[in-house]
């Protein structure tokens, strides 16, 4: 017990090495450019080189990030567009993963279902839009099911692919040792498949936060969206901005969060990195 005691006071008392800052620095590395040009624009309208009134310094766009939080709005509808991503993300990517899933495994399915997708694949956002409130309304399953279109299209074209792009002898291997239909999913394919998977996870998870854009034009009263239409029609150019800077956050959390899931299903592969 000493001896533990006295080593783990030697690890402790021992400085910060040059691995362990990096690992401190390394995240941070992201903010430099964003954090660059905030401060360049600042300075710029601050030396009246630039009146701000369009596109507003940051100063201005934080003192509005404060007001809305403060009288709860920004919350509110922060909370409003992350649920219709949400309800759009999930049930896109359950229904991308079954058919995906099934043209992946199956020439036959393959052959009657993805010339269609690959068909209304090419259909812009936008021409849903009044297909969709006619049949649904303008209320919230309109939107929800847009987005849902949005997230289908790349998680059911990466997770096709990448079934078929499984090595073949992997397969065969699989064959040799008589595996059920089932045990060839859960020990082969779903293995070799899974990068690729979250990769499109993370594409269909972008794709809905930029459907819910056109899903909030349809009539919405609330929500991210609405903010925006809000500060162009009342003209404040400072509540566009903080809309568009509060899109870029929650997305790119939402993101993280689907990479922090995935990575210890991930620590298998064997591949070149550079964390």
């Amino acid at each position: 017990m000493t001896l533990a005691g006295d080593r783990a006071k030697e690890l402790l008392s021992q400085p910060a090495t040059p691995q362990n800052l990096a690992r401190l620095v390394r995240p941070m590395l992201g903010l430099v450019l964003p954090v660059t040009l905030a401060v360049l624009w600042e300075l710029i309208v601050r030396m009246g080189w630039a009146t701000g009134r369009l596109a507003p310094p940051p100063s201005v766009v934080f003192a509005t990030f404060v007001d809305l939080a403060r009288t709860g709005e920004l919350q509110r509808h922060t909370l409003v567009t992350l649920w219709r991503v949400g309800a759009g993300f999930g049930i896109g990517v359950a229904a991308a993963t079954c058919i995906g899933a099934a043209a992946g495994y199956s020439a036959t399915v393959r052959r009657l279902v993805d010339p269609s997708i690959q068909g209304l694949r090419a259909i812009p956002s936008i021409a849903w839009v009044p297909l969709f409130i006619l049949w649904l309304g303008i209320f919230e399953a309109s939107k929800v099911t847009l987005i849902a279109v949005g997230v289908f299209f790349p998680v059911y074209l990466g997770l096709m692919s990448a079934i078929q792009s499984v090595d073949r002898k992997l397969v065969e291997v699989g064959r040799a040792f008589r595996l059920t239909d089932f045990a060839m999913v859960r020990r082969i394919l779903m293995p070799a498949v899974l990068p690729a998977y979250v990769i499109s996870l993370r594409s269909g998870l972008g794709l809905g936060w930029m459907f819910v854009i056109a899903a909030e034009l349809m009539g919405a009263s609330e929500g991210l969206g609405y903010l925006l239409i809000d500060g162009q029609q009342l003209g404040k150019p400072a509540e566009i901005v903080a809309a568009i800077v509060a899109f870029a956050i929650v997305g790119k959390v939402t993101d993280w969060l689907i990479v922090l899931a995935a990575s210890p299903f991930l620590r298998w592969e064997d591949v070149v990195r550079q964390d």
